[in-house]
């Protein structure tokens, strides 16, 4: 096939451009996007479903090849491995917005692989992924219900900006990813330095204008290149076994959706559903044990949302028993753990994190590789957040392995929104790991409000307390009902999980998880409203335990200085071959960075083995002053006189004729090799070299005990 492509404009001066026919002919649908010189790669292909299936298997994969920034990768093999972070949080903002455009019962497997081939330095590729997967989607045979637009909207200067350069977003503050149909948003997610909620909104119909663009680009290179869509095969639930179901629960299941505790409720339904499948087995015996078991194991799940919503909507009456606005019960508590530096444990009904802050020095700082920035190699983080989720916080037990992709996604939204808050001018390098003690819903933002307190209890000074809190959403054909404080029921039968997360001031991270094809943008908004409300309340709680940070960091901590030295005076401090700095290390248990504009950064485990480093360092790097007296090593001797050391790495000459008030016949009469003596300095000449005169130190000394 020939090649197609689809060229449309971003704004008045820059361009954008979707492919076909090209590359990867034999995938169900593929493109090449290109933005400037970026250019990814995006192959859709899909295989039957398993045998038995009861969910949809998405699978999006997106990875950054060095070759395409001209550079290759480190390590021993040189060949890239496991996906970065990076890469793992593109796939999820990928996965996202595409998988509600599927058909219910639709379970073929779909593989979306992304792979950037281009990278100028300057152009994010993530919203491309995005924009190429509905791309090639869209072109192939599969039936997905797109397509959609993705663009990344800058704030720079007080102006909106689509899609801008790393150069600007280091200036933004705003950085919104926004996917979705014209008029309809489907996912948003990203960060902001306390913007308010009017500016977020404008920012996101500033967006929709660019999808509709978008939106009618695809489908013109649809019409160009698209393959007929196929007539997909649905997996629904066999109506007689519907029937069956509903006929055997009904009276008996709605009470049980509206259980307040999890355990509890879940308990309950696992009993009748349980009690359903012996009951109706009998009737269908065409179908073998394990295809009954799936089966019933739909219809059983497709009940239970039914009923939840229908509660909600016609009731307003939650699984819990809360009001639609109703924030589950509150507690906070920090200082729980007696060693670490700081820790909070913070509670949001059933949903519990136990977060703990770790300050430490530079060599803590977590690196990353990153070829799509064309100011640095390597993304240094000095504030990072991790997120565990073990199998006993939802009662469970399963394979205990490293962080999976909604760990990684968890961390990440949490560590977004917290690290607006904390100075970029402190000193210590701080990590916070949020281990989820038990879940029940919205664990990430219980995690964002437990690092907040484990960061005050820490003494970390941030500029404000920072809380999260997700809405949820309920519809019909003709209602949408808004959930404050959404529970794990909610967000598994729901609609929506819009988590937003801020200070008093503003917003500092953001996430819309929907499972609709798109809400209109004034209902977002709503739900955003929301969740400001709920989180002033939050941050009461939270202010009523701790309301500010400690005045001083956590005598666990380890302590820091930093200093300044003569550029000129690094060598002196290293040493040779690093002697001097390693002995200054080892002995005072510290560690010592220096920068080559003469930054020196000193952390010891206490302050008086700081303050003893630091004395160390001053020593090494000291400058010889004037008349000024010193005590002194012999390092050398000539017939003239001797080379004395007053400070490590400092010699001057001391000359025979200096060396007392009467004549000196020869220097040994005074000193020896290792011999200490005390000198002045009484002159400095422009090339450096340091006079010294020890019949003027004794005079100068003599005068002053006379005194």
């Amino acid at each position: 096939m020939a090649e197609q492509k689809v060229t449309f404009k971003l704004d008045a001066e820059r361009t954008m451009e979707i492919s076909t026919g090209k590359v990867a002919g034999l995938a169900n649908g593929s493109c090449l996007v290109r933005m400037n010189d970026t250019i990814v790669l995006v192959a859709a292909c899909s295989g039957p479903a398993k045998q038995d299936a009861d969910f949809f298997p998405l699978q999006v994969d997106y990875r950054e090849k060095y070759s395409a920034a001209g550079k290759f990768p480190g390590g021993y093999v040189k060949r890239e491995g496991r996906p970065s972070n990076k890469e793992i949080l593109t796939c999820r903002v990928t996965d996202r917005p595409l998988r509600p455009l599927f058909p219910e019962g639709f379970y073929d497997e779909v593989q979306v692989q992304a792979m950037l081939l281009s990278a100028e330095g300057e152009t994010e590729p993530d919203v491309l992924v995005i924009l190429g997967a509905s791309a090639a989607l869209t072109l192939s045979d599969l039936p997905f219900q797109g397509p959609i637009g993705a663009v990344r909207i800058g704030k720079v200067d007080g102006k909106l900006v689509a899609n801008p350069s790393n150069a600007q977003m280091k200036k933004s503050t705003i950085d919104l990813i926004y996917a979705g149909m014209p008029d309809k948003v489907i996912m948003i997610e990203g960060e902001a330095q306390e913007c308010t909620e009017d500016e977020l909104r404008e920012a996101m119909y500033y967006a929709n204008e660019i999808i509709k663009v978008q939106v009618e680009a695809q489908l013109e290179l649809q019409r160009l290149a698209g393959k007929p869509k196929k007539t997909p095969k649905l997996y629904l639930v066999p109506p007689e076994l519907d029937a069956a179901l509903v006929e055997y629960c009904s009276g008996k299941i709605e009470d049980l959706c509206i259980i307040p505790g999890k355990t509890e409720r879940v308990e309950a339904l696992d009993a009748l559903q349980e009690e359903v499948m012996e009951n109706i087995r009998a009737n269908f015996p065409d179908m073998s044990d394990e295809t009954f078991k799936v089966e019933v194991h739909k219809s059983f799940d497709n009940l239970v949302k039914k009923c939840t919503r229908k509660a909600i909507l016609d009731r307003q009456y939650r699984p819990d028993g809360r009001g639609i606005e109703d924030i589950r019960p509150l507690s906070a508590e920090v200082g729980v753990l007696p060693v670490v530096h700081g820790s909070a444990l913070f509670s949001r009904g059933e949903t519990q994190a136990l977060v703990i802050a770790t300050l430490g020095n530079e060599k803590d700082a977590q690196e990353e590789d990153t070829i799509t920035d064309s100011s640095s190699s390597t993304l240094v983080k000095r504030f990072y957040l991790h997120y565990n989720f073990p199998n006993y916080s939802v009662g469970e037990v399963g394979r205990i392995a490293g962080p999976g992709r909604r760990e990684i996604g968890h961390g990440d939204l949490a560590e977004r929104s917290v690290s607006k808050v904390v100075p970029k001018d402190f000193p210590y390098v701080v990590r916070c790991v949020s281990e989820i003690m038990s879940s029940n819903g919205s664990t990430s933002m219980a995690s964002v409000c437990g690092a907040t307190l484990a960061l005050m209890d820490a003494g970390v000074p941030i500029t404000a307390p920072v809380a999260g809190i997700s809405c949820g959403l309920v519809t019909d054909e003709t209602r949408a009902l808004l959930l404050t404080d959404i529970i794990g029921a909610e967000d598994h039968f729901g609609d929506m999980d819009f988590k937003v997360c801020g200070t008093r001031k503003g917003i500092t991270g953001f996430q819309l998880d929907l499972k609709l094809p798109g809400i209109p943008i004034d209902l977002l908004c709503q739900g955003m409203e929301r969740d400001r409300v709920a989180r002033m309340k939050i941050l009461d709680v939270m202010e009523a335990c701790i309301d500010k940070p400690r005045a001083d960091i956590s005598p666990r901590a380890p302590r820091f200085e930093s200093l300044r030295i003569n550029p000129a005076k690094i060598g002196a401090l290293i040493g040779p071959g690093g002697k001097n700095i390693k002995a200054i290390t080892e002995e005072t248990q510290s560690s010592i960075d220096v920068n080559d504009d003469g930054e020196v950064k000193i952390m010891a485990a206490n302050k008086e083995l700081l303050e003893a480093a630091k004395a160390r360092v001053l020593e090494c790097t000291a400058e010889a002053e004037i008349g000024k007296i010193y005590r002194g090593k012999v390092v050398s001797i000539r017939d003239f006189g001797a080379f004395v050391e007053i400070l490590p790495g400092l010699e001057g000459l001391l000359h025979i004729s200096e060396m007392a008030d009467y004549r000196v016949r020869q220097v040994t009469d005074i000193c020896k090799e290792g011999d200490y003596v005390t000198v002045k300095v009484v002159d400095i000449d422009q090339a450096g070299k340091i006079r010294l005169s020890r019949k003027a130190a004794l005079k100068d000394m003599e005068a002053e005990e006379q005194k």
